[in-house]
């Protein structure tokens, strides 16, 4: 009888052991595979959703440097003529024509000088004179300050919906004539929305993405659905086209999550959003949006299969539990406390394989699992590590190669990172805001990459067309590393360095809280390592009144806690070694007053 018991006892201690220790596991880890495989498919849409209204931005993007380019060119060779007769000329009338067959997507072409006839070349299949005229003269009406303006969507009688590009001709200081190009928007939608119509309705019982574009008052340019189109259907009740609108309409993407409600039914959606730039003062917003639980639909299958998967696991499990119970219970528990620490991360963990059976081998395999697995793990530490050098060394590279071109600018950027940093810390930045800070503030002049080296290495004090020029460097810089996904985080510094706090700035005219912190305080090291550098044209400030300088523009360019957490850091000779001596003979030399010892930025 107590060995019947010692039999029933085993088996139930087996079963309830697998149970606990072999089922629950199993079940645990395909629900969490499953979740897995939904945050990946999730995520997965997110990049693609992204990437895919990014890319659609830049087709329309490109759409407007296009035919930008084409009435720049115009106008910029009648202005070179300088004489009125060249824009009603002959000559002219040949280059409209020619500019016409070179860009199959140009329908027409407006040149109208002042007191004078106008010259109209246009394609007769897609619309005639009255419409060239209607459009060109109320787009004419529309030129204010800037070179080149464009205007709202156009539907002509062919069915052609067309957008117009026109700019003045300035000749000896006076306006002369005005050049309007009209253009087909027929290629570019079909880029955008596909070629393929369908109605709203069918698009949202589908689940399919909807891929449409608005204009800066939420109205639809383009849309799958034709009907909407030609409509200009308002699509402001769309959250995602709220945040879009919300953000200012800044040259940026973001992913929104969201409800919409289509014929009394509403749904969870996934969608993002990204801004087309077109001109000043003339943007466009991309937006993709699908239904998120079609979207997902396979991570229901899949939860299904890991669920069916791991039950079969389990069953298996038992019966190999209940034949073997008195051979295996021991050694296979052993593995799976085994298991349990080496998962919560302790690879130090060992099986001790005292069996001379197969369980013993299994035990002594499961060791060298350990060790082959503790062994990858200190090399992809090792790994990561390394990439993270080489990353941080390649980003030292490109600064220290932009500030090359020039040898009175030469260390820089490096100068800037190390002034943002001490900066940073008199903030109160985490050590991972500051890494992020340090490497914005490498890259912050890499647009200066792309600005012509007569420029850069200028002798002199820059003319305003070339500060001008010089003025482009954020958007160069920003174009050029925002194609790096990984470059996202040090973008902000990158690109909002010269903005100011009360708008003055560029590139974009932000204002107090609508410029991030880490470009407040790039803005501010770059301002002060420029105030106290040599250069061939200006002798570098010293320490206290560059200090001070700084102070003067509190409010206007910089932040105040900013800039007293610049004061404070060079007070503690935090901002370089240089400083750090001189600061300590100051202090020793009591008799004297600080603010007239001379002390320069050693960097």
């Amino acid at each position: 009888m107590p060995i019947k018991s010692k039999k029933v006892s085993l088996i139930f201690f087996v079963t309830v052991t697998l149970l606990l220790v072999g089922l629950a596991p199993l079940v645990l880890t395909g629900w969490l595979l499953s979740d897995k495989s939904g945050r990946e498919l999730r995520s997965a849409e997110n990049r693609y959703q992204i990437q895919l209204v990014q890319e659609k931005a830049r087709q329309i993007e490109m759409f407007g440097q296009r035919f930008s380019s084409v009435v720049g060119s115009l106008t910029n060779g009648l202005e070179l003529a300088n004489t009125t007769t060249a824009i009603a000329s002959a000559q002219t009338e040949r280059t409209l024509g020619t500019l016409l067959r070179e860009n199959p997507d140009l329908l027409a072409l407006y040149v109208k000088a002042v007191n004078e006839e106008s010259l109209t070349v246009f394609r007769a299949e897609f619309m005639n004179r009255g419409e060239v005229e209607a459009i060109s003269e109320a787009a004419s009406e529309m030129l204010g300050k800037g070179r080149i303006k464009i205007g709202d969507p156009k539907k002509l009688g062919s069915g052609q919906f067309v957008m117009s590009f026109t700019s003045k001709v300035n000749i000896n200081g006076a306006e002369a004539a005005k050049i309007v190009a009209i253009a087909s928007l027929q290629p570019v939608s079909q880029g955008i929305v596909g070629v393929n119509a369908a109605s709203e309705e069918e698009l949202w019982n589908a689940g399919l993405p909807m891929v449409f574009v608005v204009d800066q008052a939420g109205t639809t340019l383009f849309h799958p659905d034709p009907a909407l189109t030609a409509a200009r259907k308002p699509m402001g009740d769309l959250k995602i086209v709220q945040e879009w609108l919300e953000s200012g309409l800044q040259i940026q993407s973001a992913l929104v999550p969201f409800s919409a409600t289509y014929n009394g039914k509403t749904s969870e959606m996934i969608g993002a959003y990204s801004t087309a730039h077109l001109a000043d003062g003339y943007n466009v917003g991309v937006i993709a949006m699908q239904d998120e639980k079609r979207a997902l639909a396979s991570v229901g299958e899949m939860r299904t299969q890991a669920w069916l998967i791991s039950m079969a696991f389990a069953v298996l499990a038992l019966i190999v539990g209940f034949i073997g119970a008195r051979f295996m219970t021991s050694a296979l528990l052993r593995m799976v406390n085994a298991a349990k620490q080496i998962a919560a991360g302790d690879f130090t963990t060992r099986v001790e394989t005292k069996s001379i059976t197969e369980i013993g081998t299994l035990g002594e395999t499961f060791n060298l699992m350990t060790d082959r697995v503790e062994e990858q793990i200190v090399k992809l530490a090792k790994a990561a590590e390394e990439n993270r050098d080489l990353f941080v060394g390649t980003v030292k590279a490109l600064a220290a190669a932009i500030d090359g071109k020039d040898k009175y600018t030469r260390g820089h950027s490096e100068r800037v990172s190390r002034i943002s940093v001490a900066i940073g810390k008199r903030l109160g930045m985490g050590d991972e805001e500051l890494e992020t800070l340090r490497i914005s503030a490498l890259l912050h002049d890499i647009g200066k990459i792309a600005v012509d080296d007569s420029i850069l290495k200028k002798p002199a004090a820059l003319t305003d067309e070339e500060f001008e020029i010089m003025k482009t460097h954020p958007m160069k810089g920003y174009k050029i590393m925002s194609q790096i996904p990984a470059m996202k985080d040090f973008l902000p510094g990158m690109v909002m360095h010269h903005e100011m706090v009360n708008g003055k700035g560029y590139p974009h005219g932000l204002t107090g809280d609508q410029i991030p912190l880490q470009a407040k305080i790039v803005s501010v090291a770059d301002t002060f390592d420029a105030m106290t550098i040599d250069r061939p044209y200006s002798k570098g400030m010293e320490l206290q009144p560059a200090l001070e300088r700084l102070r003067s523009f509190v409010g206007t360019r910089y932040q105040s806690d900013v800039v007293e957490a610049l004061v404070e850091a060079c007070n503690a000779g935090e901002v370089a070694n240089g400083i750090v001596r001189q600061m300590a003979a100051i202090r020793a030399a009591t008799s004297e007053d600080v603010t007239k010892v001379p002390v320069k930025l050693v960097a």
